[in-house]
């Protein structure tokens, strides 16, 4: 039986690799400083040449060459046998080599956990996608793009939630399980409490709750929310994302487009050092302000006539089937024209754009417009030919959300399972009054994806949902359902 060695309990690194590459930079070729630092992380290259070894100690903050003798280096065999992958702690000296490759000379080493598995170098790296997202521990090692977005990602939370809070908005946590679905239009995941012998559904969105706390007197409101949808999984769907959903009091539709766009603006200066960033290979500039476009007047951009809620509904009928749109007899003029834009004009709009005037019929939650019968003061935000945001501003009167609310039944009833059923609490706190207030969601993840120039949602979570590993295939990719960041 093979020695396994003797793993210590802990291991004190007084340095990273981005560290002494900063404090060592400029450093000539040939140089032993005599100073000593100690580091760690796994080993992901290795070559030996005789007398010596070189390798790649890669940690959190980047690589950084390791160089070990046959006269300095203790176990000097032991060391040239590890493998790639292996965790290691290393003692020893700041050096460049003659090449001046900033190194750290091994006059002390130990084996700190041992991969029993083949570990890829980052230059192969992992082929297989299907791997990649199902063996995250190992892709973030030999993939630099995935590390890079998933980093990102990071600060993209943490700096919209000092921009929010620097802009006296309260971060919130609501209920993930909830008594009834709502706050979206889609289909929820549902479990049982065995305690209360209930049927409960994790949350579609956090927007009824989020509301309850404006009618409790907190104006600024925020929430970074986990959010579950059952639908299907594509490059842009994931059952379980992140959505940052807030409500600001006094404000309407057009406070929330000037912070939207001053956000992503902000976000996109400071994680990439431009409003303008390449997403897959095309230029897109995020500097305020948005172009604003009515739904109506982009279908009319893409199929040539003129439709609004007042055109006959056997024409909107037949506007569908030319474009292959799919229709239902249910569908009002509303509903039609949201789908016509949906499959004509929503993939064609590439730099941002606030989409308006959605109709009542598909904004069950959204306030009349002030203006424009059947049409509410809804947007979608567009970017690069997909939702990234959803905001209105919020229906107040409890009479017509009720009235909507029942409406939604009636759709249920109908088949449609992503309808939102009548939230009775909800109802009861407009009846105590909520004041004019302005609400979004964005998706996090959509956000994170354009940032970081990633393809696939599944570059930006960190554990995506996946096909059970004994079907032995990839998380297959189904069709785009419409489902997205929700106000």
């Amino acid at each position: 039986m093979t020695e396994r060695p003797s793993i210590p309990y802990r291991f004190d690194p007084d340095a990273t690799a981005a560290g002494l590459k900063q404090a060592y930079e400029g450093l000539e070729a040939g140089i032993e400083t005599g100073d000593r630092v100690t580091v760690a992380g796994r080993l992901m290259l290795r070559r030996g040449q005789g007398k010596l070894a070189f390798g790649q100690l890669a940690d959190s903050t980047g690589r950084i060459q390791l160089f070990a003798t046959v006269n300095d280096t203790p176990k000097f065999e032991g060391f040239a046998k590890l493998s790639l992958g292996d965790w290691i702690g290393v003692s020893g000296e700041v050096m460049t080599t003659r090449k001046g490759e900033l190194s750290v000379k091994v006059l002390e080493w130990t084996v700190l956990a041992e991969t029993r598995r083949p570990f890829p170098d980052k230059w192969h790296g992992i082929t297989d996608p299907d791997t990649r997202y199902r063996q995250r521990y190992v892709d973030l090692w030999v993939t630099d793009e995935a590390r890079h977005g998933l980093q990102m990602r990071s600060k993209l939370v943490s700096l919209t939630r000092r921009w929010l809070e620097d802009r006296d908005f309260m971060e919130v946590e609501t209920p993930a399980l909830h008594p009834i679905p709502g706050g979206a239009l889609a289909r929820p995941f549902t479990t049982h409490h065995n305690a209360l012998d209930q049927q409960m559904f994790l949350r579609i969105a956090p927007e009824l709750y989020l509301k309850r706390l404006v009618v409790g007197g907190f104006e600024r409101v925020f929430e970074i929310a986990r959010v579950f949808r059952n639908e299907g999984i594509s490059p842009r769907h994931n059952p379980e994302f992140t959505m940052l959903e807030l409500y600001q009091a006094y404000a309407d539709w057009t406070d929330i487009m000037a912070l939207v766009e001053e956000l992503v603006a902000y976000l996109a200066e400071t994680l990439t050092g431009s409003t303008t960033v390449s997403y897959q290979g095309r230029e897109l500039d995020l500097s305020v302000p948005w172009r604003r476009a009515t739904l109506a007047s982009l279908i009319e951009d893409q199929i040539g006539r003129s439709v609004d809620l007042s055109t006959p509904i056997d024409e909107l009928r037949a506007l569908c089937d030319e474009h292959e749109v799919m229709w239902k007899d249910s569908h009002g003029p509303g509903k039609l024209l949201l789908e016509l834009y949906e499959k004509t004009a929503e993939h064609q709009q590439w730099n941002p754009v606030f989409v308006t005037e959605y109709p009542i019929e598909v904004s069950p939650l959204a306030r009349p417009h002030r203006e424009i019968a059947g049409m509410t003061e809804r947007f979608e935000g567009i970017v690069a030919g997909r939702e990234l945001c959803n905001a209105f501003s919020e229906l107040l009167d409890p009479d017509d959300q009720r009235a909507r609310f029942e409406e939604q039944v009636r759709e249920r009833d109908n088949g449609d399972e992503e309808a939102m059923a009548v939230d009775e609490d909800y109802l009861r706190a407009l009846e105590y009054g909520l004041p004019p207030t302005g609400g979004l969601g964005i998706g996090i993840d959509r956000l994170v994806m354009l940032l970081a120039d990633a393809a696939t949602i599944r570059d930006v979570v960190l554990f995506p949902t996946l096909r059970p590993e004994q079907d032995h295939g990839s998380a297959t990719m189904e069709p785009d359902d419409e489902a997205d960041a929700g106000s």
